[in-house]
């Protein structure tokens, strides 16, 4: 008899965007003529840059040429895309990254999920809430976590609220963590944190021996001056930090799928004797081990984002999303609406109108308003009463939505 992973019950019954796919599923099949517009799940919809078009043709036509053809690449990477990124997102900020350090994957959810298995089960962890889902589910999977509890929260974690009161930022742990998922620009509130203000989690680490997981996904869409794209411009993160980083929302490759995560080797894990083990050479063996890596047309594209001519087309997408975050922005607070977010990222986080619950205002915008965005409370507890819009829909849609939003206010 095969028995099940008994901690898969121990998930909710689907995963957020699953259940909205099926609300919306739902609904389109009672009212086949209404005209939903979508700035719920955090997806593109401008086309891929041309620079990274033509790349990825060249690439896949190489691919018939015998004396050009690639078969497996290096789990890790090609050493030609390791080099771009290394220089582009860390050497050009003053960060001392080596291309060692660096390995490309097919996305940045998977790494965040995959990256658990390193460590032991025993090791608490600590999570923003709200919080992106699969830093949670991935842990649950793995046995790291107790059973799901009336308040929606699972025991043996460490949930940091993030209110109002605290602008939306997690506290440093008043108990001892092993691992801390941070991620700024934060998905789902749009909030960044200072140079100052992450400095205080990286001496936290230090002083505890606790592992940062920073998902910086969301760094391209830093606007401010004083806002730090990598935790490693904090002075001591490459002992205690790893960071995920993505080309799905920077670079329209939601569809492509190429992102990459950076891994020092300064960072240790202990064993039972306290031996001290490189958590750099323990993600080489789980990924030459699990993953085959990224097909080798897709990191020719990836490569493309980092010329001159991609630099500027990637710029044009991300000021793209970023006016229509700001339309979101400004229209919401002109109606009198608690906003956060919408300045330092695509996404822009809501208290909902007269103490609403997340669900319930849901329902609300999609059959009132036909517009479709995220509960808050799919994020955690703390993310009951609020609400999240993303600047990713098409301009037009983005303006037929908060018009639509206004009318029914």
């Amino acid at each position: 008899m095969a028995n099940i992973n008994q901690n898969y019950l121990k998930l909710p019954g689907s995963y957020l965007f699953s259940e909205i796919a099926r609300r919306v599923n739902v609904y389109k099949g009672d009212n086949p003529q209404a005209d939903i517009i979508s700035l719920g799940i955090g997806d593109v919809t401008r086309p891929l840059p041309p620079a990274v078009i033509a790349a990825m043709k060249k690439a896949v036509d190489e691919m018939s040429i015998p004396e050009k053809f690639r078969g497996y690449g290096p789990e890790q990477g090609y050493d030609f895309l390791r080099e771009k990124l290394v220089e582009n997102d860390f050497k050009s900020r003053g960060v001392d990254i080596s291309i060692d350090e660096v390995f490309v994957s097919d996305g940045a959810k998977n790494d965040t999920a995959n990256f658990q298995e390193l460590f032991s089960l025993e090791n608490i962890i600590a999570v923003s809430d709200p919080v992106y889902p699969v830093y949670i589910d991935s842990n649950v999977m793995a046995g790291r976590t107790g059973e799901l509890n009336v308040k929606g929260q699972y025991d043996n974690v460490v949930y940091l609220p993030c209110t109002e009161a605290n602008g939306m930022k997690p506290t440093l742990p008043s108990t001892k963590v092993d691992m801390i998922y941070l991620c700024f620009p934060n998905n789902p509130t749009g909030v960044t944190l200072s140079k100052e203000e992450l400095k205080e989690w990286v001496d936290y680490a230090r002083a505890n021996k606790a592992i940062i997981l920073f998902d910086a996904a969301y760094e391209a869409f830093i606007q401010e001056p004083d806002v730090p794209h990598s935790i490693f411009e904090i002075e001591g993160a490459r002992e205690v930090a790893v960071e995920f980083r993505s080309l799905s929302k920077t670079a329209g490759f939601t569809g492509t799928r190429c992102a990459y995560t950076i891994v020092p080797k300064d960072v240790m894990l202990y064993d039972k004797l306290g031996e001290a083990h490189s958590l750099n050479s323990l993600w080489v063996r789980r990924q030459s081990t699990k993953f085959n890596g990224v097909s080798y047309p897709v990191q020719a594209a990836a490569a493309a984002v980092f010329s001159e001519e991609g630099k500027k087309q990637v710029k044009e997408l991300i000021s793209y999303y970023m006016e229509n975050a700001r339309i979101i922005r400004v229209a919401l607070d002109k109606l009198g609406l608690k906003v956060f977010g919408g300045v330092n990222s695509p996404y822009v986080w809501l208290k909902t109108p007269e103490n609403m619950k997340s669900w319930d205002y849901f329902d609300k915008l999609m059959k009132e308003a036909n517009v479709i965005g995220t509960p808050g409370a799919g994020f955690g507890a703390s993310g009951e009463g609020y609400f999240r819009l993303t600047g990713f829909g098409t301009r037009e849609n983005t303006n037929k939505a908060i018009e639509r939003i206004k009318a029914k206010m």
